[in-house]
C-alpha cells in the first residue's frame, strides 16, 4: 500500500523539485553539452551487448521489484545487462546526470516535465519505432508529442474520478440514482448533503484537481500544441466561477480547511462525502481507512461535456545513450499488453495500451470509471519553462474564495505568454 501515499504526493514533489532540475538541464544544453541540435556530436552507438542503466521514480518496493524482474528477463533474453535504480529524487537526479554528461539510458519522464526535456533535445524520439504505437491511448500519445513527433511511449496512467462515501451519502437519503452526472446535479446533491451537516465535497487546491472543471467547461491553459496561451477564456472563467461558488456556499472545501493533507485523507476520515481523486486513492483507503465504504464514478460533465485530468510517465531514452537500439528493445518489452498487465497486478497501475483495457477492467472492475476517463482526459501543460507560471496559478486557486477569477486568469494569461515567448 506504500504506492498510494507516494503517488499522491508525486505531482507536488515533481513540481517543487522539477524547476531546479530542469534549470540544470536547460543550462547544460545552452552550454553545448550535446542536448540540442547545435551542440556536440551524436553519441557513438554500440552494437555489442548492452549495459543499460535504467532510472525509475518508483512508488515503492512492489514497483521496484516488478521492474527489476521484467528488466532481468529482457536482459537474459538479449544477452545484455539492465541495472534498474529507484531514484530518491528522480527530477533532481536526472538533472544532475544530464549536467554531468552521464544520463541513464532509460528513465521515467513525467508528462509535466516532458516538454522541458524534449525542448532541449535530451530525449531520443523513438515513439513510432515501438510496435503498434497507435495502440497507446491518443490522449497519452499527445502528452508525449512535441512539434508532431511522438517522443516516448507512456508506461501507464491515472485519471481523476468522483469518489463517494456510501454511509454519508445515505445519511442525506441519497441513492445510486442521485450520483451526479452534471454540474447542476452536483450542486443539487451537495445542497442535500450540507442540509444534514455533511461537507459535500473536498477538492485539492491546485490545478491538478480544479483543472478538471476547466476541461469540463471546454477550456485549458494552453493550446493543444502548447504554443499559445489560452488561460483567459470564457470557458476557464465559467469553471473557476463554478468552483468559487461551491467554496463560498460551503458546498465544497479544500482539504486544509478540513485539517487534512489531501483529498483522500479528508475523505477517509469521513470529513466529506465526496472527493475528486485519482486511482491511487484505492491503496490509500485500503491502507489507512479500510472500513470506509465507497464507490467510484466518472466526473460530472460540465458545459462542454465530460472531462478529467490524466497523469502519466513515459519511458524516456536519452539522446546521448550509446545503446539506443537496445534501449528501444527494452521499452518494447516493457510496454507489451501482457507486461503492462503484469505491472498492473504487481503495483496497481493502469495499462497505457488500449488492447489491455478489457483484461484490466475484467481484473479490476471497480476501476472502470478511471479507465474510461482517458478517452476525454487532458494531460499536463505540454510546454517548457512553465514552472513559475503554474506555481503562481496554484497560489491563486488556493485563494479562490477571495480572488476575482477573471483577474487570476488574466494574470496567468500574461505570465504564460511571457513563458512561451
Amino acid at each position: 500500500m506504500k504506492r498510494s501515499r507516494v503517488s499522491t504526493n508525486r505531482n507536488i514533489r515533481n513540481a517543487a523539485l522539477g524547476a531546479a532540475a530542469c534549470a540544470v538541464v536547460l543550462t547544460s544544453a545552452a552550454c553545448g553539452s550535446g542536448f540540442d541540435d547545435k551542440g556536440g556530436q551524436p553519441a557513438q552507438q554500440s552494437s555489442g551487448p548492452a549495459q543499460l542503466q535504467i532510472l525509475i521514480g518508483s512508488s515503492g518496493d512492489a514497483e521496484t521489484a516488478a521492474v527489476k524482474d521484467a528488466a532481468a528477463k529482457w536482459a537474459s533474453a538479449n544477452g545484455a545487462s539492465a541495472t534498474v535504480t529507484p531514484a530518491q529524487d528522480l527530477a533532481q537526479q536526472l538533472g544532475q546526470a544530464f549536467a554531468g554528461d552521464s544520463p541513464p539510458d532509460v528513465f521515467y519522464v513525467d508528462a509535466s516535465r516532458f516538454a522541458d526535456y524534449a525542448s532541449v533535445g535530451a530525449l531520443e524520439p523513438y515513439g513510432d519505432k515501438i510496435s503498434n504505437p497507435d495502440d497507446f491511448y491518443p490522449s497519452l500519445r499527445t502528452a508525449f508529442t512535441r512539434d508532431g513527433t511522438f517522443y516516448c511511449t507512456p508506461k501507464d496512467f491515472s485519471t481523476l474520478a468522483l469518489v463517494i462515501n456510501q454511509d454519508l451519502w445515505a445519511k442525506a437519503k441519497l441513492t445510486d440514482a442521485d450520483v451526479p452526472t452534471t454540474w447542476d446535479q452536483l450542486t443539487a446533491v451537495a445542497k442535500k448533503l450540507k442540509a444534514v451537516d455533511v461537507t459535500p465535497i473536498t477538492i485539492g487546491d491546485t490545478r491538478d484537481r480544479v483543472g478538471a472543471f476547466m476541461v469540463e467547461a471546454g477550456g485549458w491553459l494552453t493550446s493543444p500544441d502548447g504554443k499559445q496561451a489560452t488561460a483567459d477564456s470564457p470557458q476557464n472563467l465559467a469553471a473557476l466561477d463554478y468552483v468559487q461558488s461551491l467554496l463560498k456556499d460551503k458546498l465544497a472545501a479544500y482539504p486544509k480547511a478540513l485539517d487534512a493533507g489531501w483529498g483522500g485523507e479528508a475523505f477517509g476520515k469521513g470529513k466529506a462525502a465526496m472527493t475528486i481523486e485519482g486511482n491511487w486513492i484505492k491503496g490509500a483507503l485500503q491502507a489507512d481507512f479500510p472500513d470506509v465504504k465507497y464507490t467510484v464514478h466518472e466526473l460530472p460533465a460540465g458545459p462542454k461535456g465530460k472531462g478529467t485530468l490524466s497523469f502519466t510517465n513515459c519511458w524516456g531514452i536519452s539522446a546521448k545513450s550509446k545503446y539506443k537500439q537496445q534501449a528501444i528493445s527494452f521499452v518494447e518489452a516493457m510496454t507489451t499488453a501482457d507486461q503492462q498487465m503484469a505491472f498492473a497486478k504487481a503495483f496497481g497501475v493502469m495499462p497505457s495500451r488500449q488492447s489491455a483495457k478489457d483484461a484490466y477492467v475484467k481484473e479490476f472492475p471497480n476501476d472502470a470509471p478511471f479507465v474510461n476517463g482517458v478517452d476525454y482526459a487532458q494531460g499536463p501543460v505540454n510546454a517548457p519553462k512553465m514552472d513559475s507560471v503554474l506555481a503562481d496559478f496554484d497560489s491563486g486557486i488556493q485563494q479562490l474564495s477571495s480572488t476575482e477569477p477573471k483577474a487570476l486568469l488574466e494574470r496567468v494569461q500574461k505570465n504564460t505568454q511571457a513563458a512561451l515567448g
